[in-house]
């Protein structure tokens, strides 16, 4: 039963992570990538926060436990960021097909390597038919369309390490909460605690904080959703995934975000549905299905 409610809250996650691209580009016009963040994982950590309390999970760590944490802290939260945020500004919009469909191949390959987690033949066939799913699905039917991009750019090499980088960190994660014990969300408070806090500095150099209060409703909306539901919750349940589902698994699951980024793409920013989307829909259902055969 555990292990359905994690799936459900992995699901639910990578819901709002695919709807997080929509909301960055509503309120980006109004606010630097690097006030959006700072902003943004403020609120994640104080949704973390309430949570930990509520729950009465929080725990004191180790001085040794430091440095682990700190290092989970920078690479999901500012380094990640960071490499997104930056990458896309000079990235082909094809390349987003690159960073979804090549993260949870990382998370395999990084598991196999780091957590002696098995593929086998059926996770291998599944995590390829969700690899071609998600490429159908963001390419719209033409996938030797993605040759076309622009491929090499600066940008499209950050993009790609933004994918590598969150496939460690989720290996990461995995090994310090088996290792660590005790409750995730204790934990996880530390690493966004540590990310939001090493976002400072960014925000201090190249944000403009002083826009924070010209921002529009629609802006705050978007900027709340990306907070609370994005940073906030999605990482509550991320981390208690990692806490009863393998790495393999956990990753595999990211595959939703071009469809959920796609579907919502259509009614909130104007762009048109194609029967791709739902063709290449059904080989990421499938292929998910397969990767979680025990």
């Amino acid at each position: 039963m555990k292990r359905w409610v994690a799936y459900a809250g992995l699901a639910i996650t990578v819901g709002f992570w695919g709807a997080s691209f929509i909301a960055t580009k509503v309120v980006l016009p109004e606010l630097s990538p690097a006030a959006i963040v700072f902003v943004r994982f403020a609120m994640g950590f104080a949704v973390l926060a309430i949570a930990v309390r509520w729950r009465r999970e929080f725990q004191p760590i180790a001085r040794r436990d430091v440095p682990p944490l700190m290092l989970l802290g920078f690479m999901g939260v500012t380094f990640h960021v960071w490499l997104q945020a930056t990458g896309m500004q000079t990235a082909a919009a094809t390349t987003t097909a690159w960073i979804v469909a090549t993260t949870p191949i990382f998370v395999a390959l990084i598991s196999r390597l780091f957590l002696k987690e098995a593929l086998g033949v059926v996770r291998i066939g599944g995590i390829t038919l969700a690899t071609i799913g998600a490429l159908v699905v963001v390419s719209r039917g033409d996938i030797l369309a993605l040759r076309m991009g622009k491929i090499g750019s600066v940008g499209d090499g950050l993009i790609v390490g933004s994918a590598l980088n969150w496939a460690l960190f989720t290996v990461l994660s995995k090994r310090v909460i088996g290792d660590k014990g005790g409750h995730p969300l204790g934990l996880l408070l530390y690493v966004v605690g540590f990310g939001w806090i090493f976002s400072f500095p960014w925000a201090a150099l190249g944000g403009d904080l002083g826009a924070i209060g010209a921002i529009s409703g629609r802006g705050w909306l978007a900027l709340i959703f990306l907070g609370v539901f994005c940073s906030g919750l999605g990482f509550i349940f991320w981390y208690q995934g990692l806490a009863e589902v393998e790495a393999t698994q956990v990753g595999v699951f990211l595959y939703f975000e071009p469809l959920v980024t796609t579907m919502l793409a259509g009614p909130i920013l104007g762009e048109p549905l194609h029967v791709a989307i739902f063709i290449g829909g059904a080989a990421i259902l499938l292929g998910v299905g397969l990767v979680n055969q025990r």
